[in-house]
């Protein structure tokens, strides 16, 4: 797999992921289940650095010219 994600949506992603987390954890609801398979996901993308969704729609926010991001 080929990186389509640059550092600072691996962060984003985790952070929104993490909060998913944490509200699903406090909250009673039907949609509980759907918010953890979200949160699931974006903490998955986050740390793998590849969305498949930003694959298929040819969207890529890493990028090779930036010399902090060649290290990844």
């Amino acid at each position: 797999m080929v990186r389509n994600l640059a550092s600072w949506d691996r962060w984003l992603r985790a952070i929104a992921g993490l909060a998913l987390l944490a509200i699903t954890a406090t909250w009673a609801s039907p949609f509980r289940w759907v918010t953890l398979v979200a949160a699931v996901v974006l903490v998955a993308t986050a740390g793998v650095g590849y969305c498949p969704v930003y694959g298929a729609c040819h969207i890529r926010t890493y990028s090779t010219d930036h010399p902090e991001q060649r290290k990844a």
